[in-house]
């Protein structure tokens, strides 16, 4: 069967939705493998429907009705997706791990090159990155799934109220609505951990990545300590147990953590923030295996520079699901350098 060019002009105008469609779906979901299955099943359905579209014009609305749908039917009857502060108090480095929660507990990161635009301008770039904090994605798991959907819409993507109302088939005075009651629930939540704090210079991002991944491949603990800010949240989801501040990371590191000595790591980008993944070599087989992918939250600081506010460590059953999201290689090997 032939392919017309209204269909390739369509195939190609869809496709240019993705990463808006994605970032859409991880917001209203909370996990990367969710927003990755709901854009491309929403993007089946409206390759199935394209002859009803009637306006190419309105392809954006249409599609991100029939995204919306997908989010929706997931989201009804389920438990929020929460972070390891959201769930019970910081423990110490002292404290069992506890043992792992059902991986759908959890809110998941998600790769920045799947969810933002490269040829954004700066300013869209930094707010779209903000609205993909790990904080900011728990906090909207609070919220009853239309008003979520409208705050999205509105404060994360800019849509206006008109667009928000047309999308959802009802009036601008309802999704004006939803959107202040959505601020207000937000606002009363005071989530830990969700206070909003200046994010540093790319430059500065970029040098405290490095400055952190030099001391943890060499595994000196005072370098990693000096680089967290006083009220470092460190935690690593399945795992409940979560910490608060350096001298208690450090410690744990040194003790219970300890086992992450030695790894090998893999620069990355997740959730508008420096990331990397981490690498074990296996008893048995000797290669280099996942072992964990981890979000560093930085923050501006003061006359001593930006530091880091978050240790979000994703550990298995995550992985190397995880890793192939944001195309990593599954394994490594002994000739691979320590960090790159």
């Amino acid at each position: 069967m032939s392919v017309t060019a209204a269909q390739v002009t369509f195939e190609r105008d869809l496709e240019r939705l993705r990463p808006a469609l994605t970032g859409y779906c991880y917001r209203m979901l909370g996990s990367g493998f969710e927003a990755e299955d709901a854009t491309q099943e929403a993007m089946v359905r409206a390759w199935r429907r394209a002859d009803t579209l009637k306006e190419p014009a309105a392809m954006k609305s249409w599609v991100f009705q029939i995204a919306t749908n997908v989010c929706l039917d997931q989201i009804e009857g389920r438990k929020r997706r929460a972070r390891p502060v959201d769930l019970a108090g910081p423990g110490t480095a002292d404290t069992p791990v506890g043992a792992p929660l059902p991986g759908t507990t959890w809110i998941l990161p998600i790769a920045d090159s799947q969810v933002l635009d490269p040829a954004a301008d700066p300013a869209a770039r930094l707010a779209d990155r903000e609205t993909l904090r790990l904080a900011f994605v728990a906090a909207l798991q609070h919220l009853p799934a239309r008003q979520r959907v409208v705050l999205v819409l509105r404060e994360v993507l800019r849509w206006s109220a008109k667009e928000v109302a047309e999308m959802l088939e009802t009036s601008v005075a309802s999704v004006n609505s939803a959107l202040q009651r959505a601020r207000a629930a937000l606002d009363e939540l005071a989530l830990e951990d969700s206070d909003a704090t200046a994010s540093p210079e790319d430059e500065d991002e970029r040098r405290l990545l490095e400055q952190y991944l030099e001391a943890f491949a060499e595994y000196d603990i005072d370098r990693i300590v000096a680089l967290l800010r006083y009220d470092v949240v460190f935690d690593m989801p399945p795992l409940p147990l979560w910490l608060r501040g350096p001298d208690q990371v450090g410690r744990f590191m040194l003790g219970q953590g300890a086992g992450c000595r030695g790894s090998k790591l893999i620069a990355a980008r997740a959730n508008g923030c420096p990331a990397f993944a981490a690498y074990k070599p296996d008893p048995e087989s000797g290669e280099w295996l996942p072992w964990s992918l981890t979000v560093l939250e930085p923050v501006a600081g003061g006359e001593g520079g930006p530091a880091v506010a978050g240790v979000h460590n994703f550990l298995a059953p995550f992985l190397p699901s995880l890793f192939g999201s944001f195309g990593l290689p599954a394994q490594l090997a002994d000739s691979d350098p320590i960090v790159r």
